[in-house]
């Protein structure tokens, strides 16, 4: 292998007769006056005598073309593989073109591919182009990350992508991009499960419903299985967990009001208005209603009837209380103090306020992997609490620390989520905007860490992406979203045209911690999403079970003809709790009959005859 052509100081072009090239392998150029630098393959075609070289398409250029014929390519014979090589360090000044190229050992780009090691950091995948090396690795990195291939498990072959998490200290918060089916979830749950392997509290958003780490990946061996059981724990907002209405202050409530729904300015200050310390659910609801009650009915007409007598007993305690309430609060419009009453009872309807966070701050304090489930307009609203709450109590005590003061511990933690461009969209305000952009920007010094993945970069807050120090690109296939991501990243321009034709589970990750772009295929991940059947699959099966009931109702009762139908019909309904007619019934025995469940014969006195079938 030699470099051919006019040489830069950032790319070569590398040919060889006897060596096809990998995309992204590694190659050390022999130039001794620059010290041998190393370089990366970005772009690779091959030429025989049966497809012409040609100039016109592809990146060669006559330069090339002439210095291969120096050194004794024949053109028209030969069959040419050629490679444009990024050097992976600017060199002062051009390579020296003929200078020889080899592949190098193991040894001399560990540095520069593991920054740490299997136990201490996130076992994620398999770095491309680092296949010839894995005979000579050390032995903890060989045979830690399996991969998933064409539907199998496959041995790990190429140097492990090891994620130095110690490192978001320096380089905090982690973005996963990439387009449905691009293996980006898949990602995300390896990530997680890396996390819980080290013990690192999280919190996990999971509007899919798919975060359950109980089923371990099928066909794996039993070597590179783990149980996650005691790991993780898994609450459903208004079921487990929930916000203790008590707990609330003033702009809480405000804060998670206008997550159901954008508060006017009016409604704010109808709510600072209304809301009192350590109120309960039931003290501000019924004031909130007494007002929103007085207000209907007015002060003139309680006035009147409170003089003429026309109400008596409980009733008339009540209008003494509506006329307390217009004196206090008589100036809030009847608009505003309606608007908070149906947005309250929106929030009170999901059960939102029928239980705490207690139970997820205890898994935190465990550091276990917190999983929270809900509809994700619900997952906004809740985020905004229990993020502002947890990440204040880390913050409180760190700032405590920094002011040589006793402070009750609270453990750093990670927040993950999918569908982050809703949890912090670009352009309007998001119930979890604020502290997610607060988090973003100050919470590398206080420990919280985020890990945010989306379908949309250019849908996400700009404050955000830019504070995503490391990146996980999967396929991508729009335009605007692929330009969106040349812009947060050192992707180059080759890199960003291989976007669109990524295989599911490849990704580019652009991190500061390595300084520079790998391409990676993430590992298989070692359990399973509940969501993996294939719907139609899933259809069929169904089907399947409908139709064994349907006979178990049936059998007893055939056979069945036209002058019992009507009276063998009451009993498959009993028996099936099904409410059948005559046609229904008779179109479902077809059925079986077409899937050979049972028989059916012409009847002499017309019709059909259903049977058993010997």
């Amino acid at each position: 292998m030699q470099v051919v052509g006019l040489t830069t100081q950032q790319e070569v072009y590398v040919a060889s007769k006897d060596r096809k090239f990998r995309i992204n392998e590694m190659l050390k150029i022999v130039d001794e006056s620059l010290n041998i630098p190393l370089g990366e393959v970005v772009e690779t075609q091959a030429y025989n005598r049966y497809i012409p070289l040609s100039i016109d398409k592809g990146f060669v250029d006559k330069g090339v073309i002439d210095s291969l014929q120096s050194i004794g390519y024949n053109i028209s014979e030969d069959e040419i593989n050629i490679a444009k090589v990024r050097l992976l360090e600017e060199a002062p000044y051009p390579i020296k073109t003929g200078s020889d190229v080899l592949i190098p050992h193991f040894s001399e780009v560990k540095d520069l591919l593991v920054k740490e090691g299997p136990e201490e950091g996130l076992v994620l995948g398999v770095i491309r182009g680092t296949e010839e090396m894995t005979a000579e690795m050390d032995e903890e990195l060989k045979d830690i990350a399996p991969l998933y291939e064409n539907g199998n498990i496959t041995p790990q072959n190429g140097v492990p992508f090891n994620f130095k998490v110690k490192a978001m200290h320096q380089y905090p918060h982690i973005g996963i991009i990439g387009g449905s089916g691009s293996g980006k979830s898949f990602g995300m749950r390896v990530i997680l499960e890396e996390l819980m392997k080290l013990r690192v509290p999280t919190i996990v958003f999971d509007p899919h419903f798919e975060m359950d780490f109980s089923d371990s990946f099928k066909d794996l061996d039993e070597k590179y299985t783990t149980d996650f059981a005691k790991a993780f724990e898994t609450f459903q907002i208004g079921q487990e967990v929930g916000v203790n209405f008590s707990d609330l202050s003033t702009k809480d409530l405000s804060d998670l009001l206008t997550a159901a729904s954008h508060l006017t300015d009016s409604m704010i200050n109808a709510v600072q208005s209304l809301h009192q310390k350590k109120d309960s659910l039931l003290t501000f609801k019924g004031r909130l209603e007494d007002l929103q009650r007085a207000q209907e009915l007015g002060r003139n007409r309680i006035d009147r009837d409170l003089k003429n007598g026309a109400v008596q007993g409980e009733t008339k305690e009540e209008y003494h209380k509506y006329l307390e309430l217009l004196d206090a609060y008589g100036n809030l419009p009847a608009s505003s103090v309606s608007g908070i009453v149906w947005r309250l009872g929106r929030l009170e309807r999901e059960g939102l306020f029928s239980n705490s966070i207690d139970k997820i701050e205890l898994g935190i304090k465990d550091r276990k992997l917190v999983v929270i489930q809900g509809p994700i307009w619900l997952l906004q609203v809740f985020a905004t609490y229990v993020l502002g709450t947890l990440y204040r109590k880390r913050r409180d005590y760190k700032d405590a620390q920094y002011r040589q003061q006793e402070g009750e511990y609270f453990p750093p933690f990670v927040v993950a989520t999918d569908e982050a461009h809703n949890f912090a969209p670009k352009g309007y305000d998001a119930p979890a905007n604020k502290v997610i952009k607060e988090i973003a920007q100050e919470g590398r010094k206080y420990g919280t860490f985020l890990i945010l993945a989306t379908q949309r970069p250019t849908l996400l807050d700009e404050t955000v992406t830019a504070q995503l120090n490391t990146k996980f690109v999967f396929r991508t296939v729009r335009a605007t979203d692929i330009e969106t991501i040349k812009q947060e990243t050192d992707l180059t321009s080759d890199e960003a045209k291989r976007l669109p034709y990524l295989r599911s589970g490849d990704t580019f990750v652009s991190s500061a911690i390595f300084g520079r772009t790998l391409a990676v295929r993430i590992r298989c991940s070692k359990t399973e999403s509940p969501h993996t059947e294939n719907p139609f699959e899933e259809l069929n099966k169904q089907s399947e079970v409908e139709d064994q009931r349907l006979y178990d109702a049936i059998l007893y009762s055939l056979p069945i003809n036209n002058t019992n139908i009507l009276s063998k019909l009451e009993e498959i309904n009993e028996r099936s709790d099904s409410i059948l007619d005559r046609n229904t019934l008779e179109s479902k025995l077809d059925h079986l009959v077409d899937k050979g469940k049972i028989g059916a014969k012409d009847s002499i006195l017309g019709g059909k005859v259903y049977e058993e079938i010997n």
